[in-house]
């Protein structure tokens, strides 16, 4: 006989239910499931299938990135003074948002099925937040069960949330009515601590959404939030590593030789660093065992969520070189997925800080020393390329600075972010590296992308200060400490311009590139210094 799926014990149910989220649903309210409750549930209601080794592909279309341009904060008194208004945080009223938010309850309360999920926000106790989610979908109740911290069942009675996520992503927005710019919607109400996110069946947002949260609340608590991995050496380093969606923060944290704290969102505060999450978001486009075998491990695993990959039939195994949904095909696991991660999500304070980069017009070296000024330059410029396939519209690599590594979800202005980073770096004497993960030998389209070999090699030895030692050159365009020697590299590498079969093309891309960067911090004006300002590229 079939074993079926019974109601969740009253031990995992909220004792004032739904009537706190303003929800009186008409259908079943399944509270807390667990990963195989909510996969069977996803896989009896069509929401997607399983996959060879046992993981659960959804498909996510026409939605396969997000949506930036259809985020929207509620322009409301007790926050209005704080945010960054502007492209990224674009304003909304609170009667848009009313009208909203009714409209959303309404929807979730004619469903059949409401799945919710009581979460952690933050591996810190102390500024944790306690985060409800209402979803009703199955599949993605599995995946922010993936992403953030689970707390003990025998907790869950007394879970006191302190966010609300609302989920619809089958309704549509009406702009007339509802103040949206299009039927997709991701809307934030800082002072009701509360996201209503439809429109789109992509998953990405529902994590990012709450880190957006994290990004405004921490600062006010004297915490820098942080878009990056982090992982912990034997001997207790801890390194961070920042950078925009396909830099390689998963990929490079996840280091078989260091302990895993996390791989996208942290925070620093007085007593170290800390994991947002409870799981990891990985790209998986052209994922291979041989160049990242940890993280291939978690596609065969039960429980992980794969997001528009294409399976091979009648056999269903992945396809990971498959474009034909996206490039930006995705892997939802839990962080225990990972054999060597750190359980308690925390770290001391950095000894290293690395700062990735994309860079498609193929002329930063592949890794370079920063000097505190170069830091901060650097940080705020936030360069690299926009992945194709990580948001909507973009098909290949762009050149693009985001503030902070991050500018799209952060929520105080960029400077605030930068100078609370530059008060720590001084703090505790870390060093910080930028590395380059893009391109070498020329322009997209002509170099060819750094081999992920090397790079592990250059980061393992800027961490365990193998090249503390070695000689550097500063770079004549833009003044970046290059080393001359790294374990396992090919000397040749380390140059840019030698990697070029026309050293004067590159010189003109240089040139290009660095005006950008003078171009792009005008826009900060004189929330900069002269000596951050005079550590940029040479004019």
């Amino acid at each position: 006989m079939a074993t079926q799926i019974t109601p969740s014990s009253p031990a995992r149910e909220s004792a004032d239910g739904l009537a706190p989220q303003g929800i009186a649903p008409k259908g079943r309210v399944h509270w807390n499931y667990v990963a195989p409750e909510l996969i069977e549930s996803a896989i009896r209601r069509g929401e997607g299938t399983l996959a060879d080794m046992g993981p659960f592909v959804a498909v996510t279309s026409p939605h396969t990135g997000r949506s930036p341009n259809d985020k929207f904060v509620v322009k409301e008194p007790a926050s209005e003074a704080d945010v960054d208004w502007g492209k990224v945080n674009q304003p909304i009223s609170p009667e848009h948002w009313a009208t909203l938010k009714a409209d959303v309850q309404q929807y979730l309360n004619g469903l059949d099925d409401l799945y919710v999920q009581d979460l952690y926000c933050g591996a810190d106790p102390s500024t944790r937040l306690s985060v409800r989610y209402v979803l009703p979908n199955a599949w993605h109740a599995a995946f922010v069960r993936n992403m953030f911290i689970r707390p003990d069942i025998a907790e869950l009675a007394q879970f006191a949330p302190n966010f609300t996520v609302y989920h619809a992503p089958e309704m549509q927005a009406d702009p007339a009515k509802h103040g949206t710019r299009t039927g997709t919607f991701i809307v934030l109400n800082l002072a009701e601590r509360a996201i209503l996110i439809g429109g789109t069946r992509y998953a990405g947002e529902l994590k990012k959404a709450m880190f957006t949260v994290m990004n405004y609340l921490l600062p006010k608590q004297g915490v820098l939030s942080m878009h990056c991995s982090a992982n912990i050496g034997a001997d207790g380093d801890t390194a961070l590593f920042f950078g925009l969606s396909g830099t390689g923060k998963t990929t490079l944290s996840a280091d078989p030789e260091r302990g895993l704290i996390g791989d996208d969102e942290h925070g620093w505060s007085a007593e170290g660093t800390f994991n947002f999450e409870g799981g990891c978001y990985a790209k998986v486009i052209n994922l291979s065992p041989d160049s990242e075998p940890d993280i291939f491990a978690t596609t065969q695993m039960f429980g992980t969520i794969l997001e528009n990959v294409v399976l091979h039939q009648p056999a269903r195994t992945v396809d990971f070189g498959s474009q034909s949904i996206t490039e930006n095909t995705r892997a939802s696991y839990p962080l225990p997925y990972i054999k060597n991660h750190v359980p308690s999500g925390r770290g001391g304070h950095p000894k290293n800080v690395v700062f990735l980069t994309a860079d498609a017009f193929g002329v930063l070296p592949p890794i370079a020393r920063l000097t505190p000024e170069q830091a901060m330059y650097y940080f705020l410029s936030g360069y690299t390329a926009k992945v194709a396939g990580t948001e909507r519209g973009v098909t290949e690599p762009q050149a693009t600075f985001s503030a902070c590594f991050g500018a799209v979800f952060l929520v105080w202005h960029p400077t605030k972010y930068a100078e609370m980073l530059g008060a720590l770096l001084r703090e505790h004497g870390s060093q910080v590296w930028l590395v380059n993960t893009g391109w070498s030998g020329g322009p997209y389209g002509v170099g060819k992308r750094m081999k992920l070999s090397y790079t592990r090699a250059m980061v393992r030895a800027a961490l365990g200060g193998a090249i503390d030692g070695t000689e550097y050159q500063a770079d004549p365009v833009f003044g970046l400490q290059i080393p001359q020697w790294i374990p396992d590299v090919p000397g040749e590498v380390l140059d840019p311009r030698g990697t070029w079969a026309n050293p004067g093309e590159y010189d003109v891309q240089a040139q290009k590139l660095a005006a950008m960067f003078r171009e792009n911090i005008k826009k900060f004006g004189d929330a900069v210094s002269p000596s951050i300002l005079a550590a940029g590229p040479r004019g």
